[in-house]
């Protein structure tokens, strides 16, 4: 696509990554059968080739409005059309440029100031955010039906992890929201790779990844946090941790940025590198070891939901499948599996009509084949997916120690 950017876009930060991404796309619009939003709406504008066009002409000078970051926000950023397109377009980088500037450029309304704002002094902070879950938990009877949603079911408390030091060892990013929506999946976690000969390091002062700051107007604030789980992780890396282990593929689909999004940091770019590098989902991991010791002969039936950040974000499509396949779980099969539930971080508190349309649509895939539970791999999947009341949802691996003779 032939681009000129205006005087003023020619000193952003990354002007020249946005001007690459936006010479590589050749408009073709295959992007748009497989974008979720443009499938509701069917706007070109709501889907990746119209956005594109947006942002080509935002870095060009022209007019930036409201509507323009009206159909920017609409975007889940589940980067469907990366996986689509077949001219490689690095479409999230560009989004991630020119919502910067769009955001910069247009004041948001003061209600969706005061969301956004509420949403980063809460959702990242462990402590705080378990709080008002179990707060909202003793007084569920008295909230709305859109807060009740947002509440876990049924919380199932962590249960002891193992205390043996092993040779293996790696590092887990316990995350922000994850500990009080449910907290046992990275005990678990941890369950199954003691049985496996690997020792799970904890790191509390890793908390979040940065993911929320950095896609709620906030991208400063979000690679500050990337800094900072650097530092925490940076002596286990050095003690020689193999691999630094994400229970949900949000965050590590985020923290294989890092390396990318602080390469223009002098004293972070090299360790961003190298943990990047470390990040493993933990499927990842999972799937090279001997899973024949763990003694599992499941016959459960379950429908697995394929988060956009595993199987497009992070590429590992069929990893989980496999795996379960392998252990002896029954699975179904999934209408439109490469399709976003509209879970997507934040995006079902910030865009909750188009969020719950795509929720609705996509347990009605799952629930097709009649699973007993659903299964995912990303904690805002399940918490969104949860939230309908319907087929429980899980994470695959809690079901996995369970299934632990």
């Amino acid at each position: 696509m032939q681009t000129t950017l205006s005087e003023s876009a020619r000193h952003l930060p990354r002007a020249a990554e946005a001007e690459s991404i936006l010479r590589t796309c050749v408009h073709c619009g295959f992007c748009n059968a497989t974008c979720p939003t443009y499938q509701l709406l069917g706007d070109e504008l709501d889907g990746p080739r119209g956005r594109i066009y947006l942002i080509k002409q935002v870095l060009e000078g022209n007019d930036v409005t409201q509507k323009t970051q009206q159909h920017l926000d609409r975007c889940l950023s589940c980067r469907n059309c990366e996986t689509t397109c077949p001219s490689g377009v690095d479409y999230h980088n560009l989004l991630d440029i020119g919502r910067a500037v769009v955001d910069a450029a247009v004041p948001r309304p003061l209600g969706q100031r005061l969301l956004r704002e509420g949403l980063r002094h809460t959702v990242p902070h462990p402590d705080l955010f378990k709080s008002l879950v179990n707060g909202g938990q003793m007084f569920r009877a008295l909230l709305p039906g859109t807060l009740q949603s947002k509440l876990p079911r049924r919380v199932y408390p962590a249960k002891p992890r193992p205390m043996t030091l092993r040779e293996r060892q790696v590092l887990m990013l316990e995350g922000c929201v994850q500990p009080g929506l449910s907290p046992n999946t990275n005990a678990a976690a941890a369950r199954v790779l003691d049985r496996l000969g690997i020792s799970v390091i904890a790191t509390r002062e890793a908390g979040c990844c940065g993911a929320v700051d950095y896609h709620l107007d906030a991208q400063a604030a979000g690679l500050d946090r990337a800094r900072r789980n650097i530092d925490a992780w940076w002596p286990g890396i050095e003690k020689g941790a193999e691999a630094i282990v994400q229970t949900a593929s949000g965050c590590g689909a985020f923290i294989k940025d890092y390396g990318h999004l602080l390469a223009s940091d002098p004293a972070y770019a090299d360790k961003a590198k190298k943990v990047s590098e470390l990040a493993r989902d933990l499927v990842e991991v999972l799937r090279d070891e001997p899973l024949e010791k763990l003694g599992i002969h499941a016959s459960q039936r379950l429908a697995f939901h394929c988060p956009c950040t595993l199987q497009h974000g992070q590429k590992l499509g069929g990893a989980v499948e496999a795996l379960l396949t392998g252990l002896g779980f029954n699975l179904t099969s999934v209408p439109d599996g490469h399709l976003c539930c509209g879970s997507a971080g934040t995006y079902s508190l910030t865009q909750p009509e188009l969020s719950r349309q795509l929720r609705d649509n996509k347990l009605n895939a799952l629930e097709s084949g009649h699973p007993e539970v659903i299964v995912t791999a990303n904690i805002g999947c399940q918490s969104h997916l949860d939230g309908a009341g319907r087929t429980p949802v899980r994470h695959w691996i809690e079901l996995v120690e369970a299934a632990l003779p």
